[in-house]
């Protein structure tokens, strides 16, 4: 079948389920080629992996994750190799390429490299070979950083248009509560993504080996849901995988939009980098629900001196409601000037 026939679907496996006893855990690498074997004609596989810290970690005798940047740089480096390693020796058994695509927060950030990436992940499906990405902890730094691949997991949904993304984790989906400290917490099998049922669960977090708890889980699904893709979070099993790739219930299903944004206002939103937030009033914000452009007479107060082409956070009420790019500086404001163009805004 031509590879753009297919459908797209990323898969993000934690850290919990990925190392085992401070090894990669072969067995789950042995399923999943089996899986990508077997499905093969109807999709195109990327994965999203955490794990290379861990495992440098491990190798280097730490007895912990390393907190400091510097050390989190030594273990990434050193654990990347491992765990590249061990998927391309999963995989090439089964004659199945694979390419490692390591990512900076700043590569999504800016706009050419944006496109760049883009390109990059989309000409690999289109040969018919599995990206296998994380985040380039090596070279990153913290202004520099996802924080976590859940984040990372949805701009990659974003990128290759996802049919849906599948975020593999060490618990069977979400609860109500956290079922390690409540007994009466229950699993939530469906929720929409942009419910405040779904808001008020993101203090809810489990933390172990990786950095993301299930707060950051909530907010990929939250970002990708609004780009029109679902989310399913479910724990590690062959059994769970397939029910997902054939569209069973497994786990928790997080609902998407049925509304079809273009890539280059999804970068907008969760791509560009800000470099100052804009307060409006009422009626800016009654007129940017209507597709008004935004003129700066709505502006009521500038957080941060900006410059056009900058990116810009359009807060209303103490919340951010839409984002931009700026027609001018801050220092040529007037009444009736320009601020965002409609065609570079996007309300969120």
């Amino acid at each position: 079948m031509n590879t753009k026939s297919k459908k797209n679907i990323v898969i993000k496996i934690g850290t919990t389920s990925i190392i085992k006893n401070n090894k990669v855990d072969s067995t789950l690498l042995k399923n999943l080629v089996e899986l990508v074997k077997e499905y093969n004609d109807l999709y195109n596989f990327v994965i999203v992996t955490s794990g290379a810290v861990g495992l440098g970690a491990s190798k280097l005798n730490y007895k912990s994750r390393p907190k400091s940047l510097k050390k989190l740089q030594v273990a990434s480096a050193v654990g990347q190799i491992e765990l590249v390693n061990q998927y391309e020796k999963v995989f090439n058994k089964s004659k199945i390429n694979i390419a490692q695509v390591l990512i900076t927060k700043n590569l999504i950030d800016d706009r050419e490299q944006f496109v760049n990436t883009t390109q990059a992940l989309n000409e690999l499906l289109s040969e018919g070979i599995i990206p296998v990405v994380n985040e380039n902890d090596v070279v990153a730094t913290e202004e520099l950083k996802f924080g976590d691949n859940d984040r990372l997991s949805a701009i990659v949904s974003i990128i290759v248009d996802a049919e849906k993304l599948i975020i593999v984790t060490n618990k069977e989906g979400l609860y109500n509560f956290n079922p390690d400290k409540n007994k009466d917490a229950k699993k939530i099998d469906y929720i929409e993504y942009d419910s405040e049922e779904l808001n008020n669960l993101i203090p809810i977090s489990q933390k172990g080996e990786g950095i993301g708890g299930f707060s950051t889980k909530i907010m990929a699904a939250q970002i990708s849901g609004f780009s029109g893709i679902p989310t399913q979070i479910i724990s590690w099993s062959k059994e769970n995988l397939t029910k997902v790739l054939l569209n069973e219930k497994v786990g928790t299903y997080i609902t998407a939009s049925s509304k079809k944004i273009r890539l280059r206002k999804l970068w907008i939103a969760y791509g560009m980098s800000t470099a100052s937030s804009i307060q409006i009033d009422e009626g800016a914000k009654l007129a940017l629900e209507k597709n008004a452009s935004l003129l700066s007479n709505g502006v009521i107060k500038v957080d941060n001196s900006f410059n056009t082409g900058d990116g810009l956070s359009v807060i209303y009420n103490k919340k951010i409601v839409a984002k931009g790019i700026a027609k001018t500086d801050s220092n040529s404001l007037s009444s009736d000037n320009l601020l965002i163009h409609k065609d570079d805004l996007i309300i969120l």
